[in-house]
């Protein structure tokens, strides 16, 4: 071969290989500044946290770990309604991660969220009774919105409810989502308000709206998992903007730090190779980095479902089919 010839040949395969990885070179991230803190939390002896599917954080940096206690998802036609009789919720030290408490035995079928409001108050959504609870910090119960056991899509009842946020005057909103694709509005007192949303992948139509946020404006981010984006609301219910990522796999859930900063939970597709991670997110959506990896030693993910962030951006990470929970913090240097 002649050596132009060889020469145009090795200048075409290099652009050949070059547009093979150009895809990958799009979505690459800058490398995480976070490190994952060995050994938390510290189980009590003879504990196990099985599948693991919310966190959330106190106003005194006490995390809050929701699980399942060997309670299994089956057809969604067939979800056990008999209550646990274990404790679902069990609650750590943030700092240390020394045990502190735990509660919920007999309360709950299918918990599937957990967040913490200003006032120090846990809500938490239960698939299979087709309700959101209001409870006291130590777990005592003070409102339950939506009818035992029977789902319903009107402005009494949900269909398999899946996330709360709440605002900074009281007033809630709740993803009723595996069944009905639609966000509710409640005041604090739980009086019906308004709800918007319907089936559907146009802006502003939802396809199992798994996780809530509110920002410092109010603005509601939804996870709109079937449709792979983040769909972002006013306080009314008017649609604003979508993200979809670089893009999403199977985002899960989303918190907004106090700065504006988003942590969206990737739980990729449960095979390798896989995604599963958090990706953290400017206000604009546009990716800063991603935190973790597939697999199964610390600092990896298997299934991420559910994320929290601390007072100091502490990120702490329920890992559902990994049976975890695992906590983040930034580099200092």
């Amino acid at each position: 071969m002649p050596r132009r010839t060889k020469v145009v040949s090795a200048v075409v395969l290099a652009m050949v290989v070059l547009n093979l990885f150009a895809p990958l070179a799009s979505t690459a991230f800058a490398q995480s500044h976070y490190h994952v803190v060995h050994g938390w939390p510290v189980l009590p002896d003879n504990t196990m946290l099985d599948e693991v599917s919310a966190v959330a954080v106190d106003l005194h940096d006490s995390i809050f770990v929701l699980t399942r206690a060997g309670r299994k998802w089956p057809e969604r036609d067939q979800l056990d309604q008999t209550p646990i009789p274990a404790a679902t919720v069990l609650v750590f030290d943030g700092r240390s991660g020394r045990f502190l408490t735990k509660w919920g035995e007999n309360m709950f079928a299918l918990p599937h969220s957990i967040t913490i409001d200003n006032a120090d108050n846990v809500w938490i959504t239960d698939v299979a009774l087709h309700q959101v609870f209001k409870l006291s910090h130590d777990g005592k119960l003070l409102l339950t919105l939506g009818e035992r056991g029977q789902p319903g899509d009107d402005t009494s009842h949900f269909n398999q409810p899946s996330d709360v946020a709440v605002a900074a005057d009281g007033s809630f909103y709740v993803s009723d989502g595996y069944g009905n694709s639609r966000i509710m509005k409640f005041a604090p007192d739980g009086e019906f308000l308004l709800q918007w949303g319907a089936k559907g992948k146009a802006p502003g139509e939802l396809d199992l709206p798994h996780g809530l946020a509110l920002d410092a404006q109010g603005h509601v981010y939804v996870v709109d998992r079937e449709n792979a984006r983040i769909q972002v609301f006013d306080e009314k219910g008017n649609y604003l903007s979508q993200w979809r990522g670089p893009p999403f796999v199977s985002p899960q859930d989303i918190k907004i730090s106090n700065d504006g900063t988003a942590f969206v939970v990737e739980a990729g597709k449960g095979e390798p190779p896989d995604k599963p991670g958090i990706l953290v997110m400017r206000p604009d959506g546009s990716v800063v980095e991603r935190i973790g990896r597939y697999g199964n030693y610390d600092g990896q993910f298997v299934g991420a479902h559910w994320i929290a962030i601390g007072k100091g951006r502490e990120v702490y990470v329920a890992d559902f089919e990994g049976r975890r929970v695992q906590k983040f913090v930034r580099d200092t240097k």
